[in-house]
């Protein structure tokens, strides 16, 4: 009733709920802003990985690349963005049954992101960058005798 009386539809652009990627990130503290347990926490999600995760499962989504949250000290690139949803359609009934909350929406995301094939991909790539570091140490170990 409050969103009919404002003049404002559930379906205006400006009244979907926002995530932003602290709210996933395990490498926060609930007081820096995370909302959901940490063992369902994910390393590090950005916006963009979000954004493809609820667009992939039906979900009316907007990236605002721009936006930060307010609690976030570092300026970073990789900590901007914020994900908004339309989580619910202008009869108040949830556009798709199986996210009823805002939190249901957090944990799939959280659940899903490690999935995503850019994160397996560089998980391995970071592996054979590893290895490759240690030999070039051991040969400059070697160079100095």
């Amino acid at each position: 009733m409050a969103a009919s009386a404002a003049g404002t539809s559930r379906a205006d652009k400006e009244r979907f709920i926002c995530i932003y990627p602290a709210y996933l990130n395990n490498k926060k503290t609930i007081a820096e802003g995370r909302r959901i347990p940490i063992d369902k926490a994910v390393e590090n999600p950005t916006s963009t990985e979000i954004q493809d995760v609820c667009a992939a499962v039906g979900f009316n989504v907007l990236l605002e690349k721009n936006k930060m949250y307010p609690r976030e000290w570092n300026r970073d690139v990789q900590y901007r963005g914020r994900v908004r949803i339309q989580l619910k359609q202008d009869d108040g009934n949830p556009c798709l049954p199986q996210f009823p909350t805002r939190k249901s929406v957090m944990l799939y995301a959280a659940e899903t992101i490690p999935k995503l094939k850019s994160r397996t991909q560089k998980m391995g790539g970071s592996d054979q960058s590893l290895q490759q570091g240690e030999g070039g140490k051991k040969g400059k170990g070697k160079k100095k005798k």
